[in-house]
């Protein structure tokens, strides 16, 4: 499932209808409160695509509580198109930020990439065995250097590093 949240209906109704005519599930919201209410409520999105102009609870405010719930791919979709705002927009947890107006086209490859590289990482964090940590200890003469718990020790007292 897609979520918009768009508080422009004209927008929102475009977006939602373009992603379920090319095979996706999606939902629009008009504000970041009702959205944060279906989260609250068990929905849980592929993909999130977000205004930052929101009534209520604006979109940035959204985006960094969504990104400390969930790690699902967010696609800021704003008017706001000076560098700073991308740029407060992706280091909030923005996954990709496209200015109004845009291409539905262009919207869509956005959306079918960010998806990929989603499920590129889930299918690797689910097959990737994790390395196990060897600890090493360093010894030489009265010198001991253990790597696992990050200490120093000389002659067996333990020595602060910065």
């Amino acid at each position: 499932m897609i979520f918009v949240i768009e508080d422009d209906p004209n927008i929102r109704e475009l977006v939602t209808y373009t992603l379920q005519s090319t095979g996706f599930d999606a939902c629009g919201f008009e504000n970041g409160s009702e959205f944060l209410k279906a989260l609250s409520d068990g929905e849980k999105p592929e993909l999130v695509l977000l205004d930052i102009m929101l009534p209520k609870i604006d979109g940035l405010t959204v985006c960094k509580k969504l990104r400390h719930t969930l790690n699902v791919p967010i696609l800021i979709l704003s008017a706001k198109d000076e560098e700073i705002d991308k740029i407060l927009g992706l280091e909030l947890g923005a996954d990709d930020y496209i200015t109004k107006p845009f291409s539905v086209r262009e919207l869509m490859a956005r959306v079918k990439a960010n998806l990929r590289k989603a499920e590129v990482q889930v299918q690797n964090s689910a097959n990737v065995e994790k390395p196990k940590k060897e600890n090493v200890v360093i010894e030489l003469g009265d010198l001991i250097l253990d790597t696992e718990r990050f200490e120093v020790k000389v002659r067996g007292k333990i020595i602060d590093l910065t």
